[in-house]
């Protein structure tokens, strides 16, 4: 009996791309009381797997959080499968705003002590004892009240790029840490105000309503759904998004664009840009805002120390993460030390690169021009598909396709189709392809080679 995932990422993909199946994206949570949480995993597993469900569940004594996807054509047996709970009966499924076949390359469900970390010790906390849910255009009336005050529930990294134009934004990288200092800031407040509070899914507003009313505050509301449910309605009913940007999500995508407002800036040089990214250099991993200048300028790096270590032959680069675990860190994003623009304001959005603390061995070193990065591949016809996110390429050009498990692997284009017509050349933006010797992965990065 399989109770844990076998394949993969690699082989994920392939079977999803050979299987040609439209996937949906989808969030959901209930808390509730489980008495044997290693039970309703495993039962849980073994349902969801045959259904070719993939994403990331937790579940705990008190409920279940998840986010995943699922082959739109299982969507009905999915839900037969959870309404089997009374808990789950009638349960709203947040379907993501934008739907891409590879969200969620693994499926994996965790027991742990809470499905939201709030650090809280207290058993006199009910959190069932929640505040008021709100639809979209409740919650936008009541933004309009001048006795509301409407928090953020998110990190510091997620309202960055997307969040209520009057709302108050906790700069903190954990819940945990937010419901003490929100707490703190608003006691004066209990009575007298509106506590008006949301976040992606309604997840973390509902935990955080119950805790508020537990601490005294009196009239506590919630956005019933979140961000994405809130979308959906403003969508379906023709209301005005009081919501600008970007709703960060947690998976591959790490955003969903809400409206066309950018609101925040490059870590790096200060530009106008919303486009969060993982460091090229896969001992780091630094998630942060980059845009497509300082992306091609720093090879996808958060650092001149990560753009040396990238041009280091793959075995070195093993040597040098060896042992190094980063954890959350990643998380860190505009407050990690290496970021330029977040860290030098004074510079007035100017890039100051760092002096590379790794010296580049001359013979391996040469001249790259950063890409774009593979987004699909189709294994009968063997032909890579990459989006070009910097500078432009042409056909007859040199180019260098790296990875971790593909390696470096050098050859000239011949010839490539630009968003699905033959094309000489393509520009940051075009999605093109061509055919390869070798099957890339979703990590994959192109490079130029120029003289």
């Amino acid at each position: 009996m399989q109770l844990y995932n076998t394949l993969s990422a690699e082989e994920r993909t392939i079977l999803i791309d050979d299987a040609g199946k439209q996937r949906l994206t989808l969030s959901f949570y209930a808390y509730a009381q489980i008495p044997n949480p290693a039970q309703f995993r495993n039962e849980l597993f073994l349902d969801w797997d045959k259904l070719e469900v993939l994403g990331r569940i937790y579940v705990a004594n008190e409920g279940i959080n998840a986010q995943l996807s699922l082959p739109a054509d299982n969507f009905y047996a999915f839900k037969d499968s959870i309404e089997v709970y009374d808990f789950m009966k009638g349960i709203r499924l947040n379907i993501a705003v934008e739907h891409d076949d590879h969200s969620f390359l693994k499926l994996t469900v965790k027991v742990r002590d809470k499905i939201v970390a709030d650090g809280l010790v207290d058993e006199t906390f009910d959190v069932t004892n929640i505040g008021i849910h709100l639809k979209a255009k409740e919650f936008n009336d009541l933004l309009e009240d001048p006795n509301t005050i409407v928090v953020d529930m998110r990190n510091h990294y997620e309202s960055e790029i997307g969040h209520f134009t009057s709302a108050i934004k906790p700069d903190v990288d954990t819940f945990r840490e937010s419901l003490p200092i929100i707490e703190d800031q608003l006691s004066a407040h209990k009575q007298d105000k509106k506590l008006l509070m949301y976040c992606t899914g309604g997840i973390r507003c509902e935990k955080a309503s119950a805790y508020f009313k537990h601490k005294g505050f009196e009239n506590v509301y919630q956005l019933e759904g979140g961000i994405i449910e809130y979308t959906r309605q403003v969508k379906a009913e023709g209301l005005e998004s009081k919501f600008i940007g970007k709703n960060f999500v947690f998976d591959h995508r790490l955003g969903e664009r809400i409206t066309d407002d950018i609101v925040s800036q490059c870590h790096q040089c200060g530009a106008p840009c919303d486009v969060h990214t993982n460091c090229a250099n896969e001992g780091c991993h630094l998630l942060f805002i980059q845009c497509e200048s300082c992306q091609s300028k720093m090879e996808g790096c958060c650092s001149d120390e990560c753009v040396s270590i990238i041009h280091l032959p793959e075995d070195e680069q093993k040597a040098v993460r060896r042992g190094i675990k980063n954890g959350n860190k990643i998380f860190k994003k505009g407050k990690s030390d290496v970021l330029t623009f977040k860290n030098n304001l004074e510079s007035h959005g100017i890039f100051v690169a760092e002096k590379p603390k790794l010296a580049l061995k001359k013979e391996n070193k040469i001249k790259k021009i950063y890409i774009g990065k593979g987004i699909h591949y189709y294994p009968k016809a063997r032909i890579g598909q990459f989006l070009i996110e910097a500078n432009e390429i042409k056909v007859g050009d040199t180019i260098l396709i790296k990875g971790s498990t593909t390696g470096e692997q050098q050859m000239t284009l011949e010839e490539m189709f630009v968003n699905g017509i033959a094309s000489e050349k393509a520009l940051s933006g075009d999605t093109i392809t061509f055919q390869l010797p070798f099957r890339i992965r979703l990590s994959d990065k192109l490079y130029a080679i120029r003289d």
